[in-house]
């Protein structure tokens, strides 16, 4: 096993919803759930915002607990999750895309940092459903922002 193993990925898409809306549903994290299949219990310790701890729960697995270690309003919010050596972290990004002939669109990233022991094989299983999680958000924003 070695210890210094790293594992990065990004998953985007793009959507014609505001920031804004995006960022409102980020916000709400109990809410995470309505459009994130990969949850079935999620519960915030506090406000949106830099070190607040929330626990999330995904069907079939014990919970994991993870802090919000940065917190950009309508941009950005980092959340990063430890077992035991294993650190993953998952930006979430909020980029405006101006384009020269039609409205504005919006790209939603989402990065995944994991290091540690078999993070080349649990941070592809964390990531596995992004695709798909990102498909349901851009989704509702887009319901959202009509």
């Amino acid at each position: 096993m070695d210890d210094g193993d790293v594992w990065r990925d990004e998953y985007a898409i793009e959507t014609s919803a505001a920031p804004e809306t995006i960022w409102n549903i980020f916000r709400d994290v109990p809410g995470w759930k309505t459009w994130n299949a990969g949850i079935e219990q999620i519960d915030i310790d506090g406000p949106f915002a830099a070190g607040t701890w929330f626990t999330m729960k995904a069907p079939g697995e014990e919970a994991l607990r993870s802090l919000l270690i940065e917190v950009r309003e309508n941009a950005c919010f980092i959340d990063e999750t430890r077992v035991g050596d294993l650190v993953i972290k998952v930006a979430h990004r909020i980029e405006a895309l101006v384009g020269s002939l039609g409205p504005t669109r919006t790209r939603i990233v989402y990065a995944v940092d994991a290091r540690g022991p078999q993070a080349s094989e649990i941070g592809p299983a964390v990531a596995s459903d992004f695709p798909d999680v990102l498909a349901s958000l851009a989704k509702l924003a887009e319901t959202r922002s009509a």
